[in-house]
């Protein structure tokens, strides 16, 4: 394997930015110093000027395989991740058939052995159903990220609404429980009556369908089995000022047993957007008002909100068009999440330390994940190569996804990845240097420290 050596580089890890030499070889960080040398031949790359960042990990994608590959596919969409930054993944269960049985969980991993160009975990689904098949996973906690429930509309057979299955997943799960929380029967009740009203919804209908109190009502349900029980819950996509007074925020991350999670989409976009982009944004939870979006950002930072991630889930264009009922929920993200923290960055809202806080350190320590996340020594040479002053402009040729569409289209961001490593390996050289990819090593399945 070829080694690396980053000379005079800024790095950014644990909370400090400052300048020294990185050399990698064997997947691995071999040495973090001034003057750093090698006996082997290697490859230097000049480090004036860039920033070398731990690899984003993200913890929530749907990249649609198997069953829905027109949509993306674990080889298409992760070469968006990279090309974005991210080295680690992990993906949701509602492909096609879902993920509901151990059978069928290998099968995923079996697919991203061969095709993921980022490392990857998958959640295991949980189903009204399936609750033995999701407690015998208990032996595997090392091997997989975690179990998925959705306490909300989902699709195929992964709505969890019975009683007796929540109360005994969050009894005797040893695995982490991510949860999609939001009311079934208060968001069934606001479609009903906004039809009633108006014959025609619109897109900018779905935050007073999906609102805040469907979001509460739901969270504050899984914290309560959580704390019941004791169980290591992990709330998926925040995107309410309302359910923020149900997590700490004076209490060490590693410490914590009752996680969270926030989107780049709902730090970003408001209800406000819906009049210019309308069904582009449509994702459940809704994006709602400029009032939540402020709150939220205030909560991350103030570490209520522990890491940032994406939901990246792609749909073909003609799947995001109206009416209200077809209009298919979810937006691709992961090649443009890194990009545009940089940008908040640039403006002054978020300091790079943070972003490396959020989106590496701290979504490693919540899933207990080994040797990553981090820019140390003996850690995976999962790394992120950054130009602050070079600009990108999302345009229909550089967008990667499957689906061939982004929110972002047209739109300037002011820093760019110009190299991505993943597990040692240079799999992305962006514009400026080689532009292009290395498919030929894939990534590695994630363990997990538990």
């Amino acid at each position: 394997m070829q080694k690396y050596l980053f000379k005079n580089i800024s790095v950014v890890n644990e909370g400090k930015i400052f300048i020294t030499d990185v050399l990698i070889g064997k997947g691995r960080i071999e040495k973090i110093g001034s003057s750093v040398s090698a006996k082997e031949k290697i490859t230097e790359i000049p480090g004036e000027g860039q920033m070398l960042l731990p690899g984003i990990i993200d913890d929530q994608v749907h990249f649609r395989e198997p069953g829905l590959t027109e949509k993306g596919t674990i080889c298409t969409e992760s070469k968006a991740a990279v090309t974005g930054g991210i080295t680690s993944f992990m993906e949701m269960p509602n492909t096609i058939p879902n993920a509901l049985t151990k059978e069928l969980l290998e099968e995923k991993y079996a697919i991203a052995s061969k095709n993921a160009l980022a490392n990857y975990s998958f959640y295991m689904g949980v189903s009204n159903n399936n609750p033995d098949d999701v407690l015998r996973m208990n032996s595997s906690r090392k091997n997989i990220c975690g179990v998925k429930i959705f306490m909300g509309s989902s699709t195929g057979n992964m709505l969890v609404d019975k009683a007796e299955t929540l109360n005994k997943i969050f009894r005797e799960s040893e695995l982490l429980i991510a949860t999609h929380c939001e009311d079934e029967n208060i968001i069934s009740e606001n479609y009903q009556r906004m039809k009633e009203q108006k014959k025609n919804l619109e897109a900018s209908d779905h935050p007073l369908i999906r609102t805040d109190e469907a979001c509460y009502r739901s969270s504050s349900f899984a914290v309560s089995l959580a704390k019941k029980y004791g169980s290591r819950l992990h709330i998926l996509h925040i995107s309410t000022e309302k359910e923020l007074p149900l997590f700490e925020k004076n209490i060490p991350l590693k410490q914590k047993k009752i996680t969270t999670e926030v989107c780049v989409h709902h730090l970003h976009f408001t209800a406000d957007d819906y009049e210019k982009l309308g069904y582009l944004i449509k994702c459940n939870p809704a994006i709602k008002s400029s009032a939540n979006k402020s709150a939220l950002w205030k909560a991350l930072l103030e570490d209520r909100l522990d890491v940032i991630a994406t939901d990246h889930a792609p749909h073909l264009w003609d799947e995001k068009q109206p009416p209200y009922e077809k209009a298919h929920s979810g937006l691709p993200l992961v090649q443009h999440a890194l990009p545009l923290m940089l940008r908040y960055h640039k403006e002054g809202k978020i300091s790079l330390e943070k972003i490396v806080e959020k989106m590496s350190h701290a979504v490693a320590d919540c899933f207990a994940i080994a040797d990553r996340g981090y820019i140390r020594e003996g850690y995976y040479a999962d790394l992120v190569m950054v130009d602050m002053n070079e600009k990108l402009t999302v345009t229909k040729q550089n967008i990667l996804y499957k689906c061939g569409w982004s929110p972002f289209e047209n739109e300037l961001f002011p820093a760019s990845v110009t190299h991505t490593f993943v597990n040692g390996n240079c799999v992305y050289a962006g514009p400026g240097f080689d532009g292009k990819w290395d498919e030929s090593v894939k990534g590695e399945r994630l363990h997990f420290n538990r």
